[in-house]
């Protein structure tokens, strides 16, 4: 099968659409994937080290860059649109799918005109501009929350969570459901972080939280990826307060399914790919949500779990060192409501999503009659 993915700009869009080209091949080894996107987003970066080919069009966002802005990219998309049609045709696709973001309009649209199967894809509890407008034209919507299926028509509407890697799913069942297999059984771990790129309002409220912590310095393991640019720093405050000798702290985590399984407690912003792998593995959190995110939709994840009984939220705004410590010093030392947030948290994982959408993918292609535009030669024109 042929099959193209408009997806980018950021992790939250990116990664999931990897995990289902993942998923693609191995179920159907002969499958083509390419990537479209575009060269502002990480894509650019990203999709070379995974192995996928990207195919770039014009195409810039529009939500939360001011009026000129979003006149720009409203203008761009006739160009971005054209650039779809011959990427398409010329790929011979069989099945276009969009994970949201300001890449994916162009691709469906075209997709649609073309007569090509297609299908959304929605990681966050509220849907983005991008899968709002797409809904009516695409045959399949896949949602990762329930809370987002009133806004797409009931009967396009599957509710199968978000795809992740399948290093997160592969693990022995004791590894997976939350053994701590690289500290001394009286250690607890936690895990603390904000993204790729570290989320600096967190590392500042964890290093104030520090000498909060003394009492449980001795039984207390923390795993810390900081960012880049807060790396030293932080470190450094981890060294001054003595905790340096139980403390891993890193820019980046590239075996993030590792750290999750050896952590009693997560401490993160609240991405709908963070969130689908910690509830894959049946973490326990305390959620930290972008304040800045369009549509608030970390706070919407985030409110999912609370409200399941899986996490707690600490808005950014009242987060400090202080209280931080008090939420870790609270939920550490009840190890009877710990043990219930793991339960519930990954009675909200769902470790079949890609195998799922694929499946279904699948079916569409192979035996559904598109009666948006029943001609579909011009695919293969």
């Amino acid at each position: 099968m042929n099959i193209v993915i408009a997806a980018g700009g950021t992790g939250g869009h990116l990664y999931p659409a990897v995990a289902l080209a993942r998923e693609f091949i191995r179920q159907e080894p002969a499958s083509a994937v390419l990537f479209v996107g575009t060269e502002r987003g990480i894509e650019s970066k990203v999709l070379p080290r995974e192995g996928f080919e990207l195919a770039k069009i014009t195409a810039k966002p529009v939500m939360g860059r001011g009026l000129s802005r979003a006149a720009g990219a409203v203008l761009a998309l006739p160009r971005g649109l054209w650039q779809s049609i011959g990427i398409l045709r010329a790929r011979r696709a069989q099945l276009v799918i969009g994970i949201g973001g300001y890449s994916s309009p162009p691709v469906l649209v075209a997709a649609f005109l073309l007569g090509i199967p297609r299908v959304i894809l929605e990681p966050n509890a509220y849907p983005g501009l991008a899968n709002k407008v797409l809904g009516p034209i695409a045959q399949i919507v896949f949602l990762a929350f329930d809370a987002a299926a009133p806004y797409f028509k009931q009967a396009k509407v599957r509710v199968v969570g978000t795809p992740i890697r399948r290093d997160f799913l592969d693990a022995g069942p004791a590894e997976a459901g939350g053994s701590r297999p690289v500290h001394a059984e009286d250690t607890q771990t936690v895990l603390i972080f904000g993204g790729s790129q570290g989320a600096h309002a967190i590392n500042q409220a964890m290093v104030e939280a520090l000498p909060h912590l003394q009492a449980r310095r001795e039984r207390l393991a923390v795993i810390h990826q900081t960012g880049e640019a807060d790396h030293a720093w932080v470190q450094g405050a981890y060294r001054t307060a003595g905790f340096e000798a139980r403390a891993e702290i890193v820019p980046f985590l590239f075996d993030m399914p590792r750290a999750l399984r050896s952590a009693d407690l997560v401490v993160s912003r609240s991405g709908a790919v963070s969130l689908a792998e910690l509830t894959a593995c049946g973490k326990a959190a305390i959620l930290i949500p972008l304040p800045h995110a369009i549509y608030q939709h970390q706070e919407r994840n985030a409110r999912v779990l609370e409200r399941a009984g899986a996490a707690v939220v600490l808005l950014q705004q009242d987060l400090a060192g202080p209280k931080l410590a008090q939420t870790i010093e609270a939920l550490l030392g009840d190890a009877d409501r710990l043990r219930r947030m793991g339960e519930r948290s990954r009675a909200l994982g769902r470790t079949d999503s890609a195998e799922s959408i694929v499946r279904d993918c699948r079916t569409l292609v192979g035996g559904a009659y598109d009666v948006n535009k029943p001609d579909r030669g011009a695919a293969s024109a």
